[in-house]
């Protein structure tokens, strides 16, 4: 019995996640900045940790605790990224603005 409700609860968990994702996946795309889409693909990707590893439980697997550490890795290394992709783009905005203000 109380397995079943643990059951259950893992599964509404699930489900509340992908909603969460579904809403993040939302902003990502309809914006209005950059850095809230930056932010959003970030909460997309630690949602995504969140339900490996609740999947983890429910299955009773432990290697997918190994899989979720590494999506973390790798979703932190892409965030840096968009992040310093976004710096760079900006910093050359900012560069030619001034240039044009120059002249």
């Amino acid at each position: 019995m109380i397995t079943e409700a643990y059951r259950i609860l893992y599964t509404s968990v699930l489900v509340i996640l992908a909603l969460l994702i579904l809403f993040c996946l939302y902003r990502a795309v309809r914006g209005p900045r950059t850095a809230d889409r930056i932010v959003s693909v970030n909460m997309i990707s630690t949602m995504t940790i969140i339900m490996i590893s609740v999947l983890s439980v429910m299955l009773k697997e432990g290697y997918l605790m190994d899989v979720a550490l590494i999506y973390a890795m790798i979703s932190f290394l892409a965030v840096v990224v968009l992040t310093r992709v976004y710096m760079g783009i900006r910093a050359e905005k900012e560069k030619k603005e001034e240039e044009e203000h120059r002249a």
